[in-house]
């Protein structure tokens, strides 16, 4: 299974994604859409799942959850928009993670990207950093991977240029 993840797209829906993601099976987004044309593009593009974020209104509330727990190729899969990183979980987060044991936890918020095995509970932590243009970040990116017999393979960090034009 081909996956496209991204996050922080703060209403803009880069199109280099388009080409970046054409291989893949799924798109990801962990929150903070910024509003339901975002998730509406990518869903027309691919299969989407995404969760909502602390900037999303309702438009972006009523088509995502704000939690998702599935099972992908036989990995189990936690995907929250605030999330914090091993060693330093959002509470609310630890509690979910302890709770369903996933193998890959995928969060957003931070606008950094992150990609850790949590050493305690043996998962993988992503963070695919921040794809829109609005925040504190320097390099807008992505990730892409595969996910195979319940292991994640062949993870590439996707840089998409920079968040603006003025630095």
């Amino acid at each position: 299974m081909k996956i496209g993840l991204l996050s922080d797209t703060h209403g803009f829906l880069d199109p280099k994604l388009f080409d970046l993601f054409s291989e893949a099976d799924e798109i990801w987004h962990a929150g903070d859409f910024g509003d339901a044309s975002v998730s509406n593009g990518l869903s027309k593009f691919k299969k989407l799942r995404g969760v909502f974020g602390n900037i999303d209104g309702d438009d972006v509330r009523r088509l995502h959850q704000g939690d998702l727990f599935f099972t992908c190729e036989n990995l189990p899969v936690f995907i929250t928009h605030i999330g914090g990183y091993p060693g330093n979980y959002h509470l609310e987060a630890k509690k979910k993670i302890q709770e369903l044991k996933p193998g890959l936890f995928i969060c957003g918020h931070s606008h950094i990207l992150k990609v850790m095995r949590d050493k305690e509970s043996g998962m993988l932590h992503i963070n695919p950093g921040a794809a829109g243009k609005y925040g504190f970040h320097k390099i807008r990116t992505a990730v892409r991977f595969e996910i195979n017999s319940g292991k994640v393979e062949k993870l590439e960090v996707l840089e998409l240029g920079l968040r603006s034009a003025i630095q």
